[in-house]
């Protein structure tokens, strides 16, 4: 059988959520569940501040995409691009491109298998990427298996804890 791939779909501005549930219902009705892997809407956590209160909130990194991991054929695309919400693949004149490798590890789409971690709890590290990026915590839990952790971050005068992706962390010297 031939490999899944990821592929990119657009959508119209805040349907994303929408399609995702659409596109599951749609594989169930023409019994290709086995086809559909993943659907996955890439979010990010973003410092929001309002009335003069600072919180962490979820944004959308891709605003009108959705991530698709399936095992395509020609006969599925009538039936994702006719589905309520779906403008169209990401591809040269609508047709599906599927990620590189490349894309695939810079979007963090796919976690790698038996990751084997030297963080432990009360590690002291420093944020490396995302909205909180400089920031400085403990260690408070660890999951290699989905290569994430929980880390307790001194922010605004309160601890907060705030899970991070193994990638985005590293020890503080």
């Amino acid at each position: 059988m031939e490999e899944a791939k990821w592929y990119v779909l657009h959508t119209y501005s805040g349907y994303e959520n929408m399609v995702r549930d659409n596109l599951r219902m749609v594989f169930e009705k023409n019994n290709m569940l086995d086809r559909l892997l993943e659907i996955t809407i890439p979010m990010e956590d973003v410092v929001e501040e309002k009335n003069g209160k600072r919180k962490i909130v979820q944004r959308r990194m891709f605003p009108c995409y959705v991530l698709i991991k399936m095992y395509y054929n020609n006969d599925m695309w009538h039936m994702i691009t006719n589905t309520r919400g779906v403008t169209g693949f990401v591809g040269p004149k609508g047709y599906p491109l599927p990620l590189t490798e490349d894309e695939i590890k810079r979007m963090h789409l796919e976690q790698p298998t038996n990751v084997e971690t030297d963080y432990h709890v009360g590690d002291t590290v420093k944020v490396t990427q995302g909205p909180l990026e400089g920031f400085m915590g403990e260690i408070e839990s660890v999951d290699a298996a989905a290569s994430k952790c929980r880390v307790i971050v001194s922010m605004f005068g309160r601890e907060t804890p705030v899970d991070l992706e193994l990638y985005q962390i590293e020890r503080a010297e």
